[in-house]
């Protein structure tokens, strides 16, 4: 699978030029403009087991610093305050990783 399987390069071109300094990462904002945001709960879902490198079914930090380049390969890191936010953005139940239902949620929030 390809992310752009799922959304549109131009989407994804979009969400990361505005997102392209460090620092500027809004999970939210960037959501939306990918068009995550707009698909379904199990569409989303299937984004997280793109995401997911290490098929484990969660997301730790260290995934998480790599996020953006999972939609493009040549994006940039999260600093280290993008990838501790993203994670207590998404962590509801506080066990230091992100699990494809609470990606979703956050998705969706």
């Amino acid at each position: 699978m390809s992310i752009t399987d799922v959304l549109s390069a131009d989407d994804i071109a979009a969400a990361l030029q505005e997102c392209q300094d460090p620092d500027t990462f809004e999970p939210q904002k960037f959501f939306q403009t990918s068009g995550l945001s707009k698909m379904s709960a199990s569409q989303v879902k299937d984004v997280f087991r793109f995401i997911d490198n290490d098929q484990s079914g969660y997301l730790d930090e260290e995934e998480l610093k790599f996020f953006l380049q999972k939609f493009q390969s040549d994006a940039r890191e999260l600093t280290e305050s993008e990838t501790k936010s993203l994670m207590a953005a998404a962590d509801n139940d506080g066990d230091g990783k992100i699990g494809a239902d609470e990606f979703q949620e956050m998705v969706h929030s």
